[in-house]
């Protein structure tokens, strides 16, 4: 008798058997990295890579939207990235370094956080290996401040750092400094706030997109109704309609080259926040690979 000899649930996105999770046949990556060390309200981002890859394991592998199993290409759940003693600083390094080596061995990586500081690692990989990058960020807040909390690292100034690498679009902000609504219309940046109707422009945003989309997703984004497990709710925000039309319209037109979900903090709500989120995943995938599955 061996360990094969009776039935396991692998702890992979999806509980995918290991013929749908192995890296050589993965055409995607998920890199879970539990990092906290910034954030300023309510912590917990770093249990959130467990917590989506755990609530994955309750989904159904078929997408009803797209009347199709994204999952047949293949999902390869990398193992944890440590946490960097050294600041948020080494971390977005250590970060860069991880989503460059897979993105090397020609996978669409995509990255659960953890706090959104590690986001601009993430990109700066991207962006070193492909031309014509921009950034889709959805996000409450703009996160265009220079520095926070005495490092340029801080998830508040997550969006600053991301612009250093690529031209950024903003969604769903509901929350700015006026020295950060001063920056976005000295650089130019397009924003399209949540307010009291939904956002339906989907083609201005679209539009306004490079070839090839980097798709950064920070949860407080959506409306704190049906997603309150982040770390700075902002009351309004998105619907989740309202927000995977406008990933499905960048999918079509547009080559979503690298993406992440991140700031979910489970524990500062229900569990089906994680759910909600591991579906999200799931659904930026499906959009990013529909001709392939």
């Amino acid at each position: 008798m061996s360990e094969t000899s009776w039935p396991t649930v692998p702890r992979t996105f999806l509980a995918l058997d290991p013929d749908e999770h192995s890296l050589e046949r993965a055409r995607v990556v998920l890199l879970p990295v539990p990092y906290d060390a910034t954030t300023s309200y309510r912590s917990g981002a770093r249990d959130g890579p467990a917590a989506i890859i755990e609530a994955s394991r309750q989904m159904e592998d078929y997408d009803t939207e797209l009347e199709c199993e994204p999952s047949s290409i293949g999902i390869y759940t990398a193992a944890e990235l440590e946490p960097h003693a050294g600041g948020p600083k080494a971390m977005t390094a250590r970060v860069h370094q991880a989503v460059a080596w897979y993105a090397g061995q020609d996978k669409l990586v995509g990255m659960l956080g953890g706090e959104h500081s590690l986001t601009a690692g993430a990109v700066r990989a991207v962006v070193e290996r492909t031309d014509d990058v921009s950034v889709l960020v959805f996000d409450a807040q703009a996160d265009l401040r220079e520095a926070y909390q005495g490092t340029r690292s801080s998830h508040a100034s997550a969006v600053r750092r991301i612009a250093d690498h690529a031209p950024v679009t903003l969604v769903g902000v509901r929350s700015m400094t006026v020295g950060e609504a001063a920056l976005a219309q000295a650089r130019g940046i397009p924003l399209f706030p949540r307010g009291p109707e939904p956002i339906t422009d989907v083609d201005s945003i679209v539009e306004g997109l490079s070839a090839n989309v980097y798709v950064s997703f920070d949860l407080d984004a959506f409306d704190p109704s049906f997603m309150a497990a982040v770390g700075t709710p902002e009351p309004g925000g998105l619907g989740w309609w309202e927000a995977l039309a406008i990933l499905r319209a960048v999918g079509e037109r547009r080559r979503i080259v690298g993406f992440d979900v991140v700031e979910l903090a489970p524990a500062e709500g229900p569990e089906a926040c994680a759910y909600t989120a591991a579906k999200l995943v799931y659904k930026v995938i499906a959009y990013a690979t529909r001709d392939l599955a």
